[in-house]
């Protein structure tokens, strides 16, 4: 039986991938007052008067929203709502597995922004966090930005953000393992949509100089025209000599070359023009833009890639349910930059520079050390930078979630 045969069975099987169950027993008449009448009426009461008391007494503490309008899922595109499902599904299923958070799968039937705003908007008092997936570019952006703006909890855009985090960490890792500067090192990114225009702000914030922004035009500069607001922004802090020309041009004497665009946009032509020691992490989904062993028999001295079976896989699955379990561990109002650079440094600190090789850059997806890294890093700077409701010591964070992760695998 084939990928696809035994993909469609396991779905059908078991009526998809979750399910609902009670954390507490309901055994006997006492379990039944307890939770729901008359006893429920007193966590009602207590929340009436504190609304922050939803976090504490109720399922909302622990749980986020997966929300996708079908627009862009995966490699498919805009498959609509219901084909999404499945991929919410996963999603939430993958942030119990390996972060312990409860979350649900929520696929809106309009591509409006606006509806789509309002909606999730009215989905706060359920929640400690919305995971927006699978939006299509560029009004993904504003979708984020306006409910950061309306929502007093995190909204956190995986495809931009959980995508950067995971591909900035990778490079900070192989950089260490070449030994060269990110200030100083050359690096060129294909593809200038949601995530790569947040790797490229990702990395000018992590203190990256010489980032250059690449798509189907070629290079983006500053005044070009036809970029969107975003693209807009970081054409303002990237590609500062105005480099014009197509990705040959651009990637000449790279030393680092990160793909999130299409299948086979990387040529052994272009790899071999590119410094010593280079580094190149392609991840195109569900087909990088060029495959491991093609990177590195191109002279590519660290290749990575989004898939599993090849060295130095770069995937958000080490990132968003860390990053979101150390958010709502201390209640925080929304996930920030240094939030971010935290869940980055997380990441690329796990392998020591001595454990590091050509085909090691990368924790494994795996490694039960990953989310409890990441979460008491996030943990701490969003109790820094002042956006965490409470205050929790980052090293309990880490051993509850280790704890937590263990027990759900």
């Amino acid at each position: 039986m084939d990928v696809r045969e035994a993909a469609l069975q396991l779905h059908r099987d078991n009526q998809g991938k979750l399910a609902v169950a009670p954390k507490v027993p309901l055994s006997s008449r006492y379990d039944l007052s307890l939770a729901y009448t008359p006893g429920v009426a007193e966590p009602c009461q207590e929340i009436k008067d504190n609304k922050e008391l939803s976090f504490e007494l109720t399922c909302r503490g622990n749980m986020i929203a997966v929300v996708s309008d079908g627009t862009r899922v995966l490699g498919l595109g805009d498959i609509g709502p219901e084909a999404a499902l499945p991929v919410m599904e996963g999603k939430a299923v993958l942030f119990k597995v390996f972060g312990d958070v409860d979350a649900v799968p929520i696929c809106l039937d309009t591509k409006d922004p606006d509806k789509i705003i309002e909606t999730v908007t009215y989905l706060q008092p359920t929640f400690a966090g919305i995971n927006l997936e699978d939006f299509s570019s560029p009004k993904c952006y504003d979708i984020e930005d306006r409910l950061k703006e309306k929502m007093d909890i995190p909204v956190f855009h995986d495809d931009q953000h959980g995508t950067a985090i995971a591909g900035v960490a990778a490079l900070i890792s192989a950089l260490r393992f070449v030994n060269k500067d990110l200030a100083a090192a050359k690096i060129v990114v294909n593809g200038a949509g949601a995530a790569g225009t947040a790797i490229g702000r990702l990395l000018v914030n992590a203190g990256a100089k010489n980032v250059i922004m690449v798509d189907i035009h070629g290079a983006l500069y500053q005044g070009m025209p036809g970029l969107n607001r975003v693209q807009a922004e970081l054409a303002q802090v990237t590609n500062l000599t105005k480099l014009a020309g197509k990705l040959e041009v651009a990637a000449k004497n790279a030393d680092a070359l990160i793909g999130v665009s299409a299948s086979g946009a990387f040529t052994q032509a272009i790899i071999k023009h590119m410094n010593s020691d280079a580094i190149v992490i392609a991840m195109a989904n569900p087909v990088p833009e060029i495959s491991y062993a093609e990177a590195k028999a191109a002279g590519a001295r660290v290749a990575g890639t989004g898939r599993s079976d090849a060295p130095n896989q770069v995937n958000n699955v080490t990132v968003f349910p860390g990053v979101f379990r150390g958010a709502i561990d201390v209640r925080a109002r929304q996930i920030n930059e240094a939030m971010k650079l935290a869940a980055v440094y997380a990441l690329a600190d796990l392998i020591p520079v001595s454990e590091l090789r050509e085909d090691y850059i990368v924790p494994d997806v795996f490694d039960p050390r990953v989310a409890p890294a990441v979460a008491a890093a996030v943990a701490r700077a969003a109790m820094e930078t002042g956006v965490a409701r409470v205050k929790v010591d980052p090293e309990d964070i880490r051993r509850k979630t280790a704890a937590r992760i263990k027990q759900n695998r």
